[in-house]
């Protein structure tokens, strides 16, 4: 049987695993789904059509699945998915999807949501992504694995952010952000590569040594992006962190890339 405390309200029809502990004061909806090892800590709300993986453990005053802020949204049945492992600490809020975006907003595995911390609807949200205290993702955003948002940054809707970029503390996000690159500023601009968490995932040095290559070719500041895109794409085809930078440019979105200042392309 769950854990569940005396002074925690459970309606009828959530679906919670055996081995779920729920802490004092929380409350948990009808169509919630909570898989085994789930711990809701004490003072959580989980409510909407929302599911929480395996182990995920959420910290208090936490508030999960409420209704999109968004006046668009008119109450379809849209998902939250939060995958496993994940750390959601105080204060985190997280909105299901809306019709306009696929009626759903997905979690990976293995993120931490650090306090006060919020995921807007419609965002997907790869795996071991961390959300610093206050960062806040406006709806529709797309962020990679591994990428680390800063303390008090913001994504603006629709914003793609890559695979191991870093987004520097009280960061505007308006235009999108490639693998494995580092951004600061108000309004962001490219400061280079995130060579320490390159280095700290295990590639080798080669493979940075050519990312950095590429790099300043892509944003050298002669010809045009179309250009200078085509001409890394051909130079380093083997290389497989630079053609995950030249797909991510070359598909489809409605934001801009995000630029260096001249001085940073290094």
């Amino acid at each position: 049987m769950a854990d569940i405390h005396p002074t925690a309200i459970i309606a009828d029809g959530a679906q919670i695993a055996d081995s779920v502990e729920i802490g004092p004061y929380c409350v948990v909806g009808r169509h919630v789904v909570l898989a085994e090892g789930v711990r809701l800590v004490s003072h959580v709300v989980v409510e909407g059509r929302t599911s929480v993986g395996a182990h995920t453990h959420i910290y208090p005053f936490a508030s999960i699945g409420h209704p999109p802020q968004d006046l668009k949204y008119h109450g379809e049945p849209s998902r939250l998915e939060i995958g496993q492992r994940n750390q959601i600490r105080e204060h985190v809020t997280m909105n299901p999807g809306t019709e306009g975006g696929g009626m759903l907003t997905r979690i990976g595995d293995d993120c931490l949501f650090m306090m006060s911390a919020h995921v807007a609807h419609d965002c997907r949200i790869g795996n071991h992504v961390i959300l610093v205290n206050n960062a806040t993702l406006a709806g529709h955003v797309h962020v990679g694995d591994y990428a680390i948002l800063g303390g008090l940054s913001a994504a603006h809707q629709f914003v793609r952010i890559g695979r191991h970029a870093m987004i520097g503390g009280m960061t505007g996000v308006e235009a999108d952000i490639i693998p494995y690159a580092t951004v600061t500023g108000n309004r962001a601009h490219l400061s280079g590569l995130n060579l320490v968490g390159l280095k700290r995932r295990g590639y080798d040095r080669e493979a940075i040594h050519a990312l950095r290559n590429a790099y300043r070719l892509l944003f050298a500041p002669e010809g045009t992006m179309a250009e200078r895109l085509d001409e890394v794409a051909e130079q380093f085809k083997g290389v497989e962190l630079v053609m995950e930078i030249v797909d991510f440019i070359r598909a489809d979105s409605s934001r801009a890339i995000c630029q260096p200042k001249s001085e940073n392309v290094e």
